[in-house]
């Protein structure tokens, strides 16, 4: 993937304010270096709800054209045995999103983000905590790394951990030495506490939020991949 060049503004309303913040309805990218590398693997478009000081919200629309990783002959990660899924070698290629959209939220300096499904007809299906490295902004959009564990949480407020296998694996292919696999462990059982205590941002309703009918289908930007990943606001 190419590096450097000039980084621009992907589309939309922009930032906000001598914070620096997106204003709603801005297009920005959600995007994922691979593990172990410093190349973008994962690109999303998706469109700001909200952005403040305390909460970054997105909305992946359905149909969104996206960037995802896939095995170098173009066979999908997912179906490669888990003993070689992260050992043979890759490529990237664009795919769109199906089926529902997708609700997002990240507190800033947070490890975890957190993910709200819907099936068809906007029944609430689930949220989705996704460990991985705390968001890095940068002029348009927010960079990460995932950590491979993940939490569901159910309407009933049970949850249950996902992807043990995958974490596993991941620490013995050498993607997560013993220290980071330990914050990981941590950064889950702290996610673990805010679900039991029912805290932010589980309480706070975002599975009655719906999009705003007049929000257009971001685009995925030729230069997806430009590294500005140091960032600034």
């Amino acid at each position: 993937m190419a590096d450097g060049g000039a980084v621009r503004r992907v589309t939309g309303g922009g930032a906000s304010g001598s914070a620096g913040f997106w204003a709603p309805g801005s297009h920005i990218l959600w995007r994922y270096r691979e593990n172990g590398g410093e190349h973008v693997h994962i690109a999303r478009p998706v469109t700001v709800v909200r952005d403040d000081a305390e909460l970054l919200a997105v909305w992946l629309a359905p149909g969104t054209e996206c960037v995802k990783p896939v095995l170098a002959d173009g066979t999908p990660v997912h179906v490669e045995p888990l003993e070689s899924r992260y050992t043979r070698p890759r490529t990237v290629q664009r795919d769109r999103w199906f089926g529902t959209g997708v609700l997002k939220l990240a507190r800033p300096g947070e490890p975890w983000s957190v993910w709200l499904f819907w099936d068809p007809g906007w029944r609430f299906k689930n949220w989705y905590v996704n460990l991985e490295e705390p968001l890095a902004r940068w002029r348009d959009g927010v960079d990460s790394e995932d950590h491979f564990l993940d939490i569901s949480v159910h309407p009933d407020r049970s949850w249950h951990w996902r992807d043990e296998d995958e974490f596993a694996q991941a620490q013995r292919d050498g993607l997560m030495d013993p220290g980071l696999a330990e914050r990981v462990r941590q950064a889950g059982r702290s996610a673990v506490a805010s679900i039991e205590s029912w805290g932010r941002p589980f309480s706070e309703g975002w599975q009655r939020w719906r999009p705003d009918p007049s929000w257009a289908v971001p685009s995925l930007p030729e230069d997806w991949d430009r590294m500005p990943a140091h960032m600034s606001s």
